[in-house]
């Protein structure tokens, strides 16, 4: 009894990293007032969330104040590569947007509105 309780526990922990979702990991956003950032998104309870990693404009990386903030918060996995429900920051204006992401291999597709007006961006995975 103990040992198939071990091999379950160790079949868990090991299965763990295969269980995780597709989107964690380091994005590229695309430029937005001559900046661009590194977002990284990792699980928040029981949503993904993202906050600025790193963050570059013509000169390079540079240390922006926004560094270690939350970008895109409260999503939720939709299936299918989708995700929905969640708010995503732009930083260059200060809004708020409702938000939505569309995973494709290595591209994420962003868009967040507010009201009529609506943005979107395509992200590439940061290998």
């Amino acid at each position: 009894m103990k040992a198939s309780i071990a091999g379950a526990v160790i079949a868990l922990a090991l299965a763990g990293p295969a269980m995780a979702d597709p989107v964690l990991g380091t994005w590229k956003t695309q430029v937005d007032d001559g900046s661009y950032a590194h977002i990284t998104f990792a699980n928040c309870g029981p949503a993904i969330c993202g906050k600025i990693a790193r963050t570059f404009n013509g000169q390079g990386e540079y240390k922006s104040p926004n560094i270690g903030k939350p970008l895109v918060w409260d999503m939720q996995a939709a299936g299918g590569g989708k995700y929905a429900g969640g708010k995503i920051w732009q930083p260059s204006t200060g809004k708020v947007y409702k938000s939505k992401m569309a995973l494709s291999g290595d591209t994420l597709n962003v868009s967040g509105c507010v009201g009529p007006l609506c943005k979107k961006q395509t992200w590439s995975r940061v290998k």
